[in-house]
């Protein structure tokens, strides 16, 4: 079974466009939970234009599923994950102006880095995954640094498979999560799924264990509901 980690960022941002606290985070997240959510997301930016390092504080003291912080580990960044202590942080290479995350890490170039920020996170019994293009070069690359897991980036595969190429668009993810097998690492997923790609990917990709949905996610539960839209990704994921 591959576990459903909803990404809020964007009740965050919707929060944050007229002040006060609606929609009110601790409750939705309590709610996706309810719904059958396996876990919770939270992509904190320096910034702060969505999720606030506050509020990644907050939801540590009421997440009873599994809590992914994802971000660029700066050193603020660093710091708060080794204060919340979530079950799991992700690492991922975002410019602090990008609008989303656009690119997996280097994990040749950058992995010095990656060993050092990694072994902070295990030896305080957090669970580390790095943010990866479908490339098992990047893949065994990460494997290297100590990484628990590797997340996969997944818009080139969302763009393809939107474009009618299934077959392409699929074929380096194959080749990525085998990679990752190979060098026993767990995989992950995440970036432009939605409910009509997360299937086609699921059924191919081997061992899959978590894929993180939050801005698809978030748009199809305006029209179908949010309790409606978590179950037709649980279904899809069976």
């Amino acid at each position: 079974m591959t576990k459903l980690s909803v990404n809020i960022n964007k009740l965050a941002t919707l929060r944050n466009s007229r002040g006060g606290n609606v929609p009110n985070l601790i409750t939705s997240t309590q709610d996706i939970e309810s719904f059958g959510a396996e876990g919770i997301t939270v992509h904190p930016r320096p910034d702060e234009r969505h999720i606030r390092y506050q509020d990644a504080r907050d939801l540590k003291k009421i997440v009873m599923t599994e809590f992914n912080i994802e971000g660029n580990p700066v050193p603020n960044f660093i710091d708060l994950v080794l204060e919340v202590k979530p079950a799991q942080v992700t690492l991922v290479p975002d410019a602090e102006d990008a609008i989303t995350s656009n690119a997996g890490w280097d994990t040749i170039k950058h992995k010095d880095f990656l060993i050092d920020v990694i072994k902070t996170f295990k030896s305080n019994g957090i669970r580390t995954s790095i943010f990866v293009d479908p490339d098992p070069k990047m893949v065994e690359a990460a494997a290297l640094t100590g990484t628990d897991r590797v997340e996969l980036y997944t818009e080139s595969y969302a763009h393809e498979f939107a474009k009618g190429n299934k077959e392409s668009a699929i074929a380096p993810f194959v080749k990525a999560a085998e990679a990752a097998q190979k060098a026993g690492l767990g995989l992950n997923a995440g970036h432009d799924l939605s409910l009509d790609n997360i299937q086609f990917f699921k059924q191919h990709i081997p061992n899959l264990l978590e894929v993180s949905i939050g801005h698809a996610l978030i748009c199809e539960s305006l029209y179908l509901g949010l309790e409606n839209v978590i179950n037709m990704y649980l279904h899809r994921l069976k």
